[in-house]
């Protein structure tokens, strides 16, 4: 059975059939218990206690962060992890194009819109800042895409976050696909399979 290509969810919204969206729920975030977690002990492997006390640092999946937090009930914190921090934020900022995303991440866009579930002051400053990187790094990888037909590419993409490497990879293909066009092998120009997708997307919903 062959795998059709799920586009992944957009900012906070994700999309369970995607392999990207599944493997970004897996992405751990540091956290602290505001709670006692009775009978949990054993998931704390150096706790000697039955329990999981409150005010213990440790390591939760996205997935599961998200689950237990609650703003009117505390039962964790989840602490910014150091690429959406201060710092990094200013080196964002003096030059995005220098960071090498997929090493810091890989999943940095998806992460940092993510991390916008989670009641911080800094949320502004995030999202300011992981658009702000996406335009600035927007440019320079779709330039690439379009000027290394028939290369070799892995060096391009090796520092690319995963959305920047889909992007890169449709501006490959709609490249080729045009240069195919005008060498006249091609007999017609198709749809994008994101507008593909997306139309797919819009008839369940109509029909559900």
């Amino acid at each position: 059975m062959s795998y059709m290509p799920v586009s992944p969810g957009v900012g906070m919204e994700e999309n369970f059939l995607s392999l990207d969206d599944i493997l970004l729920s897996q992405e751990r975030l540091p956290c602290k218990t505001d709670t006692e977690f009775p009978g949990l002990g054993f998931l704390e492997k150096n706790a000697d206690s039955r329990h999981i006390p409150e005010g213990t640092k440790m390591e939760m999946p996205l997935w599961l962060a998200k689950g237990l937090y609650e703003r009117k009930r505390r039962v964790i914190s989840v602490e910014l992890p150091k690429v959406y921090r201060e710092g990094w934020r200013t080196v964002f900022g003096a030059d995005a194009n220098v960071v090498d995303l997929h090493k810091m991440g890989p999943y940095y866009y998806g992460l940092g819109s993510q991390m916008l579930h989670f009641d911080s002051p800094e949320n502004l400053e995030i999202a300011q800042t992981v658009l702000q990187t996406f335009i600035g790094r927007f440019r320079r990888t779709m330039d690439s895409s379009q000027n290394a037909y028939n290369e070799d590419t892995s060096m391009l993409v090796e520092r690319l976050d995963c959305l920047e490497r889909a992007l890169f990879r449709q501006g490959q293909s709609g490249l080729n696909g045009f240069q195919l066009w005008e060498k006249g092998r091609a007999a017609q120009l198709t749809a994008s399979s994101l507008v593909t997708n997306y139309r797919k997307r819009k008839i369940t919903d109509l029909q559900a």
